[in-house]
């Protein structure tokens, strides 16, 4: 009795601490059709989606990268993703989610949803609810051989283990198994998923011996989740897969502030920036978008974007808006590359921002997403002949040795 007494006190308490919160907002309202879009998604027989998140510090922009496979959770997949938190120092001792190395959370809530399965110590806009933070890039992979999906959740399994157990040393990490926001960040994690547990050989890895050998702006250069992605689309390219990409496009409109940040800014007045793959744009300078990987980089994703997600802001519900054309991954790398040549004036990158609705440094436009493809195709067609957190996500600041959380 007094147990359905607790519960139904609980559920009471909820229910009046989600009527108080703003839509988009942790505890709080969600788009009501969650279902029903991620039903439509999931008609595509995609096998994995690796899920690279925006950057939302002013001075860097690596990003978070997560991966989900494919109908490990009832009607959803399930993503793995680091635990910015499980690091072991005093400071996330307590009230924080530290139960897990590799979290590992439901498609839908880890996008969409305001309220954690993780538990209340859970980071919203990290482990659930991300687009109320920052957008989201999703490459689905398709053909991905069942054992290969096995082993790579057993691989992350098998992180946790090594994480519970406090191993000191294995082939993946030359250290003790927690999270490290250089040495084993969001992108090595994944990384060594690939490597170790899937057979990907050729994949590079950096790792804590080398690192520490280098100097700390080289170091900042490792295992950064733009690029981490980047050398996974090549290897999926090389192993027969078939690849598209889905933009989940951060809502405008959350008012939530994370109470764990120092600068209390709400989520939507944070800066919503492409994931960098160079860490030299751990700095103010946004000049550092010149560069040719991370142009190739923002380029090969958008001719790749099949369909662009978002929260209708009149109606607060979601809605799927389709590309005019997808490429294959062969097809967007070569107009990648002869984009990336030609962006030095920057124009082709701001008819880029301006189709996905986003502004390198500030907050997202929520008007309308991929309006005339076609029009930003034929503009980087002619001219030059065709010839490509870390502070990851989780961390980016001004300079090494300075993360800011969740980013």
């Amino acid at each position: 009795m007094r147990l359905t007494l607790w519960l139904a006190a609980m559920a009471f308490a909820f229910a009046a601490y989600a009527a108080d919160a703003d839509f988009g907002s942790k505890g709080g309202p969600e788009p009501a059709n969650i279902n029903e879009i991620i039903g439509l998604l999931r008609q595509d027989p995609y096998d994995l989606e690796l899920l690279i998140s925006f950057g939302t510090s002013k001075g860097g922009s690596a990003g978070h990268l997560a991966l989900a496979i494919r109908d490990q959770a009832p009607g959803d997949d399930l993503v793995y993703s680091a635990n910015f938190y499980a690091d072991r120092t005093p400071k996330h001792a307590q009230g924080f989610y530290i139960d897990d190395l590799m979290a590992r959370i439901p498609l839908k809530e880890y996008l969409f949803k305001t309220v954690s399965s993780l538990g209340d110590a859970a980071a919203f806009g990290l482990d659930f609810g991300e687009i109320y933070k920052r957008s989201v890039i999703g490459v689905r992979v398709y053909g991905v051989p069942v054992r290969e999906k096995e082993a790579l959740a057993a691989y992350f399994m098998r992180i946790n283990d090594d994480f519970h157990n406090q191993v000191a040393k294995t082939e993946y990490h030359d250290g003790e198994i927690r999270y490290d926001y250089m040495n084993l960040n969001c992108a090595k994690t994944i990384g060594a998923g690939f490597k170790y547990g899937a057979g990907y050989s050729d994949l590079v890895v950096k790792d804590a011996r080398f690192l520490s050998r280098l100097n700390v702006v080289r170091v900042a250069t490792a295992n950064i989740p733009s690029e981490m992605a980047v050398k996974l689309l090549k290897e999926w390219n090389t192993r027969g897969y078939g690849m598209d990409v889905v933009l989940y496009k951060k809502y405008d409109g959350s008012t939530y502030v994370d109470p764990h940040d120092e600068e209390k800014v709400a989520f939507k007045d944070l800066p919503n920036r492409f994931p960098s793959v160079l860490s030299l744009d751990f700095r103010s300078d946004a000049r550092e978008y010149e560069d040719f990987d991370n142009l190739f980089a923002m380029y090969l994703f958008y001719y790749m974007n099949k369909y662009s997600v978002k929260v209708n802001d009149a109606t607060k519900r979601l809605e799927i808006e389709p590309s005019t054309n997808p490429m294959s991954y062969t097809e967007a790398a070569a107009l990648a590359t002869k984009s990336a040549k030609e962006d030095s004036k920057g124009f082709l990158r701001r008819a880029l921002f301006r189709s996905w609705g986003m502004k390198l440094g500030g907050a997202t436009d929520n008007t309308r997403i991929l309006d005339a493809k076609e029009k930003s195709d034929k503009q980087a067609a002619p001219s030059v002949p065709v010839g490509d957190d870390t502070r990851n996500g989780e961390t980016a600041g001004s300079a090494p040795g300075t993360p800011h959380r969740g980013e």
